[in-house]
């Protein structure tokens, strides 16, 4: 039994902080909402008031925040993490960022004698809530001596990508590029198939049946079904996800055209009011449908 620090309780981390508990460590929490840590100490977990409180009372603080800004705000900030670490604490970033910012950040906190798990997580809130979820890591021997067995508790499949930060990052932003990609071309079939007049559940259900299917078309397109689009993994994660997609392949003038298109797909859905509601709701971009749901 560990003291284990999480910050961050979104629909990842929540799930995260939960299987941590269940597997008998003590897991001291902060979220810039402090019911969501009230709630979670309420059910037998330690509720902190700041990053700096979490990093006081363990020696593995995992963030779950969703972008470079906010993990830097975490560890940096006001009562931020990194000042009241213990030399020779792990931190553990879980965010979809840029690989050259994590890179660097390994070598910022090695410089305070802190340790480093470059981390990106997928495999949404209900993965996350049964420990199911994969972990792209990367980082040194030595982090990953002191995470032995924390990152199993979190996750099914841990892949170990390198020893130095930065392929993890990388890695994930490739799946994220096949993510962004495949919901923009669910939301393309599905709405074609609405404004051809097929009906909505039959599609669905021949599609998830047959070759053209995917996990995304799967999983997002029951979201458009139910008319349901309260925000797992919102729109806008994307318009910044598939950013870092581009400027990564920018740099070396590697050509993504599908990338391109989704981008301008999920931005084109941001601009129009829908950047907070889920992915899902690209769908919205399209002319002349009825979704369901949708009494217009």
């Amino acid at each position: 039994m560990r003291h284990i620090g999480l910050i961050g309780l979104g629909a990842m981390g929540l799930g995260m902080a939960q299987s941590l508990r269940r597997a008998g460590h003590h897991v001291h929490v902060h979220d810039v909402r402090a019911q969501a840590c009230s709630a979670f100490a309420a059910d037998g977990g330690n509720a902190c008031a700041s990053p700096a409180e979490v990093a006081a009372a363990c020696d593995i603080v995992v963030s779950v925040v969703v972008n470079a800004a906010q993990t830097e705000q975490v560890l940096f900030g006001d009562n931020g993490a990194a000042a009241a670490m213990r030399p020779g604490s792990l931190f553990v970033m879980c965010s979809t960022v840029d690989p050259n910012w994590s890179a660097a950040l390994e070598d910022r906190l090695a410089q305070q004698g802190l340790l480093y798990l470059d981390a990106p997580i997928s495999g949404g809130a209900a993965k996350a809530a049964s420990g199911q979820m994969t972990m792209m890591t990367a980082g040194r021997p030595q982090a990953y001596a002191k995470a032995d067995g924390v990152l199993e508790a979190m996750a099914a499949k841990v892949y170990r990508l390198g020893d130095r930060a930065g392929n993890g990052s990388k890695v994930k932003i490739i799946n994220q590029l096949l993510a962004g990609v495949h919901i923009a071309a669910a939301a393309e079939a599905m709405a074609l198939g609405l404004r051809e007049g097929v009906d909505a559940v039959a599609l669905y259900e021949v599609i998830t049946h047959s070759a053209g299917n995917s996990w995304m078309f799967e999983n997002r397109m029951a979201h458009v079904l139910a008319g349901d689009y309260t925000p797992l993994s919102a729109v806008d994660i994307f318009v910044k996800d598939l950013g870092l997609v581009l400027d990564t392949a920018r740099a070396t003038k590697f050509p993504l055209p599908l990338s391109a298109t989704a981008h301008q797909m999920f931005m084109q859905a941001s601009a129009a009011g829908h950047g907070r509601e889920d992915d899902s709701a690209v769908i919205k971009i399209f002319p002349g449908i009825t979704l369901p749901g949708d009494g217009s």
